[in-house]
């Protein structure tokens, strides 16, 4: 255990404490405000404040206890090869890692003025991560394992419990099919746009529709011995940005239930529910109608949800999800560039900063999304190979977890996406759980 002096205590302390020594660490906190029962206890102990006492000292900046939501005075600097902030003096810390990762993990500048992006989301230009040039980095993570060292030093019995590094493959089934399934009206308007021997084939069946890749990888999850997580969107309405399959079609049923069987199964909540609320509700409902009684997994209900696009905003978008009865959310990425946009490659419970308090749902970030590095950075598959190992080699390097996005039609035989099945492959070969 590890007593923590504060003049004072707060939500906002109580929840990053929380996080960083029992979710990272695996250590029981105490926040005591006794200064007489921090100095006469004997084990780790660390003294969060500006008054001058025995233990392991990080003097505090302000963010912890205040109530309001302002612009901070930022100024990152280097240490260590990377960046800081909350710059302090007189510890045995060079800044305050409390109050740096509450904002960074809590999404502090999401809740200030900021400009939207063409899709109405964040924008990550706004970030200090990007900015700065840390978006690459588990800037947290970092952080927290160098705490640890220190801390071994000053207190050589403490055992610090860090989870092990871990791997989650994800799915957004966004177009379940290029062809299949779409109905007449549909493929003769797609065939008059875009004239196509293949289209002909997969109708008629002598072709395998091209985004059709969910034999191959039930395949790979079966050789390299991956518990993937799977989103479907089940919008009842096309629209333009919610093009999937109707979710009343037999297909569709056929392709979640089989998916359940076998694995996790989320919502994908359409564009046109972030508009609607009523409709995030009717998804859900529809998604938990389809998996029914067929999850193996003990799974009860749909309670895992990726926005479609990455739509959403703080902190309407994440009570939104709560109300539905969504328990964990895997939106937490770009959706327009691969990064850590919490600065962390590990999951947490998201802190509502307007109504000051932890809340109970789980966010877990995602640092890779291949649509991201094909459509926004231009990459090749090759290229997006690189970028792939980097991040995995980030995760491992601190104990994080990987959690990544792909789509069936970025793995499926479309030309357009040559390549991109074998560089899939090829990474997930050296993923080491």
């Amino acid at each position: 255990m590890i007593l923590i002096f504060s003049h004072i205590t707060s939500p906002r302390l109580q929840y990053i404490c929380q996080f960083i020594f029992k979710e990272l660490l695996g250590q029981d906190i105490v926040i005591t405000i006794d200064s007489e029962e921090f100095n006469n206890h004997e084990g780790a102990k660390i003294n969060y404040s500006n008054i001058e006492m025995t233990g392991f000292t990080i003097q505090n900046h302000s963010l912890l206890f205040e109530t309001e939501i302002k612009e901070q005075a930022i100024e990152c600097f280097a240490i260590n090869d990377y960046k800081a902030f909350f710059k302090i003096i007189k510890s045995d810390f060079a800044f305050d890692l409390f109050a740096a990762t509450f904002y960074l993990i809590s999404r502090y500048e999401e809740y200030l003025p900021h400009k939207k992006d063409i899709y109405g989301r964040y924008a990550y230009e706004n970030s200090l991560a990007f900015k700065e040039s840390f978006l690459t980095l588990p800037l947290i993570n970092i952080w927290v394992n160098d705490l640890a060292n220190l801390l071994r030093k000053r207190y050589p019995a403490s055992k610090f419990q860090i989870p092990p590094f871990n791997f989650l493959p994800t799915y957004d089934i966004d177009m379940a099919y290029s062809y299949k399934h779409k109905g007449f009206l549909r493929n003769i308007g797609g065939f008059l746009r875009s004239p196509s021997l293949e289209r002909i084939k997969v109708l008629l069946g002598s072709k395998k529709d091209p985004f059709d890749s969910y034999e191959y990888l039930d395949g790979l999850h079966q050789k390299y011995n991956l518990h993937p997580l799977y989103f479907f969107l089940a919008a009842e309405k096309d629209d333009t940005y919610d093009k999937n399959i109707s979710p009343h079609k037999d297909a569709m049923w056929k392709l979640v239930k089989h998916h359940a069987k076998k694995y996790t199964v989320g919502l994908h909540p359409s564009w046109q529910s972030g508009d609607n609320f009523s409709l995030l509700k009717k998804e859900k409902e529809q998604l938990e109608a389809m998996v029914g009684k067929a999850a193996s997994s003990g799974q009860d209900g749909i309670k895992k949800s990726r926005q479609h696009y990455i739509r959403f905003n703080l902190p309407a978008g994440y009570r939104k999800l709560t109300e539905a009865g969504i328990t964990d959310d895997h939106s937490m990425g770009y959706g327009s560039i691969n990064g850590f946009r919490a600065s962390v490659a590990s999951d947490f419970y998201w802190y509502d900063l307007e109504k000051e308090e932890q809340t109970a749902l789980r966010i877990h970030p995602f640092c890779f999304m291949e649509a991201n590095s094909f459509y926004e950075q231009k990459l090749s598959p090759q290229e997006s190979y690189a970028e792939l190992m980097h991040y995995y080699l980030q995760c491992k390097g601190v104990n994080g977890t990987l959690v990544t996005v792909f789509h069936n039609n970025f793995l499926g035989t479309g030309k357009v996406f040559a390549g991109w099945k074998a560089t899939y492959e090829r990474f997930i070969a050296q993923i080491e759980n």
